[in-house]
């Protein structure tokens, strides 16, 4: 087995939906972490099913759209885990770009909005890292295709600031687990109404 190999089992990392997760409300990352009290979310798991689904549909024979971005090359559905940065997850589709670059391309079953959605930025911005520190090719964009009506594709800027912000969530995270702290809540009360924890949440 090989050093990159025995240094991925070894390291503890991250997914984006963790990361997102502490987002969203830090005390997720104390009670999945910390706490190891597992999320109850059958029924949103059925609703996320059935999306995972329809996307995996929608997203068939969608060349077009890689042509667009000016891809040259493409791997589907693509594990990456860095233990550097703490971070694995599966890309939709890794894209080899014209200019020498690479980029992530991630599909939602979602409506398009004027701008791409924060947590959509985050994630692209999270593979685009991973992609950068597996490929050793430089990652200065990445891209959301919102196939829920059609096909709308939106760019997204991978700058050196967002990927220290998220350099900066994934050390936040790991002293969470680490010293055992309990966090603060989520900024916002609305968020608690939503939340799997808000039942033992003091």
């Amino acid at each position: 087995m090989s050093d990159w190999n025995l240094d991925t089992e070894r390291t503890p990392m991250l997914t984006p939906s963790e990361v997102l997760e502490h987002i969203y409300c830090p005390r997720f990352t104390w009670f999945m972490n910390v706490q190891q009290i597992p999320q109850h979310e059958e029924s949103r798991f059925k609703v996320l099913k059935g999306r995972e689904v329809h996307r995996r549909r929608a997203t068939e024979n969608r060349d077009y759209l890689r042509r667009k971005i000016g891809a040259v090359k493409r791997e589907i559905e693509v594990y990456l885990a860095s233990p550097s940065l703490h971070l694995r997850g599966i890309v939709d589709e890794v894209l080899w770009l014209k200019d020498g670059t690479m980029a992530p391309l991630d599909y939602k079953y979602t409506e398009a909005r004027d701008q791409v959605f924060k947590t959509h930025e985050t994630q692209v911005t999270l593979y685009g890292m991973l992609i950068e520190a597996v490929y050793k090719k430089p990652v200065q964009r990445g891209y959301v295709a919102y196939v829920r009506d059609g096909s709308q594709l939106q760019e997204v800027a991978i700058t050196e600031a967002a990927k220290q912000e998220m350099r900066c969530l994934v050390e936040q995270i790991f002293a969470i687990i680490r010293t055992g702290r309990l966090p603060a809540r989520a900024s916002s009360r609305l968020r608690c109404e939503d939340c799997c924890y808000k039942n033992i949440c003091v």
